[in-house]
């Protein structure tokens, strides 16, 4: 069975910790459950345990399952609600075309140093925005949620900076607890290769008590990420 979520002690009652249950919790702090374009889910066991949890945020779902989780029942109740995207586990299999990549996570503390740059815990958002340059995203709208997030704790954006200019910028997008999602890791071309992103993901990881989890796209900065302490632990999928 799957129902409709009204409070957080219904969906915590998820007992499992990756980084879709994180995505899933951080926005119901973010957000609660007033909201007409954020909606909670959870599916219930014949015995009444919960096997799967999601959100939905203006049609962008996360799906966090365990491996005891009736997917044909999910199956059937994505298609029925819709999605414009939807992340979970590659376990999650749907007939239709996806886009994929590793799942890593590190609970190391390893504090690089940042000597001649300062480490921003609070960028102006809207030189963040023009730095990342999300293509195809109105910054209005960026805005709006972001700034919402971090200001109930459940997302911090971080920038070093260069007399005053931003040469690598990241974002927790998730927090919740002690747990954390890292995202938008990205450094000039032309401050490249000197250890900036390093130094601004490694004092990240250290300002969180927990897990930081991160979705790599297939191929690309593994060795980078390693060498900070994290290692794969699963691959996700996004479905459109």
């Amino acid at each position: 069975m799957i129902e409709q979520i009204s409070e957080m002690s219904e969906l915590t009652e998820f007992k499992q910790t990756d980084i879709f249950s994180v995505r899933v919790f951080s926005l119901a702090n973010a957000y609660g459950f007033k909201y007409p374009f954020v909606s909670f889910y959870r599916q219930l066991d014949d015995d009444g345990n919960v096997t799967a949890i999601m959100s939905s945020l203006d049609k962008v779902i996360t799906l966090a399952v365990k491996s005891k989780a009736d997917y044909d029942e999910l199956t059937d109740f994505l298609s029925f609600v819709g999605y414009s995207s939807l992340f979970c586990a590659d376990e999650f299999v749907l007939d239709k075309s996806y886009s994929y990549g590793e799942i890593m996570k590190s609970s190391k503390k390893i504090e690089l140093p940042c000597d001649y740059r300062v480490i921003d815990e609070y960028p102006h958002l809207y030189d963040l925005f023009n730095f990342i340059d999300y293509p195809d995203v109105d910054f209005e709208s960026w805005y709006v949620d972001i700034s919402h997030r971090i200001r109930h704790g459940a997302s911090k954006a971080y920038t070093v900076n260069i007399d005053d200019e931003i040469v690598s910028s990241a974002i927790f997008s998730s927090i919740y607890n002690d747990d954390a999602v890292l995202s938008a890791v990205q450094t000039k071309p032309e401050y490249r290769g000197r250890g900036y992103a390093s130094s601004l993901v490694s004092a990240m990881c250290c300002d969180v008590k927990g897990t930081v989890y991160l979705m790599r796209e297939e191929g690309r900065n593994e060795h980078f990420y390693k060498a900070l302490g994290f290692e794969n632990c699963g691959k996700w999928r996004m479905y459109k």
